[in-house]
């Protein structure tokens, strides 16, 4: 369902688009490329001249692989557009800081310690953040089909608030895992 009109007259002024695509590979590893596109509904002055309305301020592209533990093996930085050129494409080799990192223990917190402020690019730190959640929507089939343990609890349960271990949708799908709400 979509968000409710606006009732107020409105002009748009600026678009960001984050697109990730996760793909299998042939070495069982798994690929997660993520792409940043922002642009302005309208002409600005820009560093070289005027930038005409719909051209990227910002185009980047951001990947990495990972193994079936979530852990990231390699990663990879580009730019096709940035507002400051290669002042900005400079800090790509950066990126593969990502490397030995893991997905799911403490990812985004050890992201922004890393690449915080004058270490890293504002806008590739953000893109990086989507991963984990991603890597998890890419994984989630792939453990359904294994034989899992019967005694270790599914890993997206508790992760949000539809699957709290005392909510309705853990009683239904996973009864085993349902404790009664407190107070």
């Amino acid at each position: 369902m979509p968000l409710s009109p606006s009732t107020a007259s409105r002009q748009p002024l600026h678009t960001r688009c984050v697109r990730v695509e996760a793909f299998g590979r042939d070495d069982g590893l798994w690929d997660l490329e993520a792409q940043m596109t922002d642009v302005k509904s309208y002409d600005f002055p820009g560093r070289k001249g005027l930038h005409k309305a719909g051209d990227p301020v910002h185009d980047m592209h951001l990947r990495i692989t990972i193994d079936a533990d979530f852990n990231v093996l390699a990663a990879e930085a580009a730019y096709d557009a940035a507002p400051y050129g290669t002042g900005c494409s400079a800090i790509e080799p950066s990126y593969d800081g990502l490397v030995g990192l893991n997905l799911l223990r403490g990812f985004r917190q050890r992201v922004k310690e890393r690449f915080s402020r004058e270490a890293g690019c504002t806008h590739m730190t953000e893109l990086a953040a989507v991963l984990p959640t991603v890597a998890v929507q890419t994984m989630a089939n792939r453990r359904r089909t294994e034989p899992q343990p019967e005694d270790v609890r599914p890993f997206q349960l508790g992760g949000c608030h539809a699957l709290r271990l005392d909510g309705p949708m853990v009683k239904e799908h996973y009864p085993r895992w349902y404790v009664e709400p407190t107070g």
